[in-house]
């Protein structure tokens, strides 16, 4: 069945986007989903389906998710750390890749960093940098954190930089993710960056997920962990 393999392949589907490839009707896809879905070979979401376990895995298994890709999350952090000068005040979003980015940041003086990952705040020294972690509720075993108090104390901030993780940059140049309480708290940051960095190893290319964090053209450097190979707005 082709919807299974698709979801198997991207982890996430949509209807719309489904019945474009296959040249059918959405009712029919969205018919096939049921079905699918009853017979227990995939997940149904609003608009799309997901391949089972996989998006709750991956946003849960930490310890899973940090031993994948290790290298190129290594480049983007790199990379990016390289793009941030001492004294600058950032935010950095939740997951490995931006995990790693922070250790490297870490040899920086003087941030200002605000964060709503756990993880991500450890990886700094409190005597060189200035950190503040943004409460809300636990988001899963990663260490972030969601929720409306994130949004609002963003919202009366002004930071130079935003580093910005997703799970998926589909082929419209759609940044995505699967926590629509995550992609609240990504959008106000990116509201008040001067400039936006997205963290996002090659195997989120080609990928879709739950719903829309941004225009990959919205982004002022895209940060893929190719050895220098960062795109520029």
């Amino acid at each position: 069945m082709r919807i299974l393999e698709a979801t198997e392949k991207q982890g996430f589907v949509t209807i719309e986007n489904l019945a474009d490839e296959f040249g059918v009707s959405a009712q029919t896809v969205r018919r096939d989903i049921i079905a699918l879905s009853e017979a227990g070979h995939l997940q149904r979401f609003h608009g799309g389906a997901g391949a089972i376990g996989r998006s709750e895995t991956l946003r849960l298994d930490h310890s899973h998710k940090e031993r994948m890709n290790v290298a190129d999350k290594k480049l983007v952090a790199h990379e990016a750390a390289e793009l941030v000068p001492d004294g600058a005040s950032l935010f950095l979003d939740v997951g490995t890749t931006v995990e790693y980015t922070a250790r490297q940041l870490n040899s920086r003086h003087g941030l200002t960093v605000f964060t709503n990952s756990i993880r991500a705040a450890l990886a700094f020294d409190p005597k060189r940098h200035n950190v503040t972690v943004l409460g809300g509720r636990m988001a899963g075993k990663d260490g972030s954190l969601v929720g409306e108090e994130i949004v609002m104390a963003l919202s009366g901030l002004r930071i130079d930089y935003a580093l910005i993780a997703c799970s998926g940059v589909d082929d419209k140049g759609r940044v995505m993710d699967f926590d629509l309480s995550k992609i609240a708290v990504k959008k106000a940051a990116l509201a008040i960056s001067d400039r936006k960095l997205l963290l996002a190893t090659q195997s989120k290319f080609g990928r879709t997920a739950l719903s829309t964090v941004a225009m990959i053209s919205e982004f002022d450097e895209v940060i893929s962990g190719q050895g220098g190979g960062r795109l520029h707005r």
